[in-house]
């Protein structure tokens, strides 16, 4: 059934809902305000963390757009998406919140935990939010599951 999502024309959706994810994640986050900084920080970046979280945010938007294709393809059939697709918007959101480097930037739930006066960065956590990235690409994971559990689409 996923094969399907790479085929012509699904595979140019796939393709834009991936860049669109991208390009939205890359501003809610500041990353591209990050960017300008990291010649002047060189030896202060832990690389692997940065490439981990950079590569992770790949993943989420891949997984993103693949949930969102199915899904359309599944509601275009008539099969019921409500499980998968709560999940997906779960997930979704999530990789909205935790930003393209999770060191690097607040995010959306700092912020609104600072509304509450309560303090919070990505960076108290154990692996400084790449948790939170791995927690994300397992509720999309479950989407797909859940998805993928009923019947196939059949594409022409």
């Amino acid at each position: 059934m996923i094969k399907s999502v790479f085929k012509r024309p699904y595979i140019y959706f796939f393709i834009l809902i991936f860049i669109v994810y991208l390009t939205l994640d890359i501003i809610i986050s500041q990353f591209y305000v990050t960017i300008r900084y990291i010649p002047k920080y060189l030896n202060t970046i832990n690389w692997f963390e940065l490439g981990l979280s950079i590569f992770l945010t790949l993943v989420i938007a891949f997984l993103v757009s693949l949930t969102l294709l199915l899904s359309y393809l599944k509601y275009k059939q008539r099969q019921n998406v409500k499980k998968g697709l709560t999940v997906a918007a779960l997930g979704t959101t999530g990789g909205f919140a935790a930003g393209v480097c999770t060191a690097c930037v607040a995010g959306i739930f700092p912020f609104i935990f600072s509304l509450f006066g309560i303090s919070f960065s990505w960076l108290s956590l154990p692996f400084k939010g790449l948790e939170f990235q791995i927690f994300v690409i397992i509720l999309l994971i479950i989407s797909l599951y859940l998805l993928n559990k009923s019947d196939h689409i059949k594409i022409r």
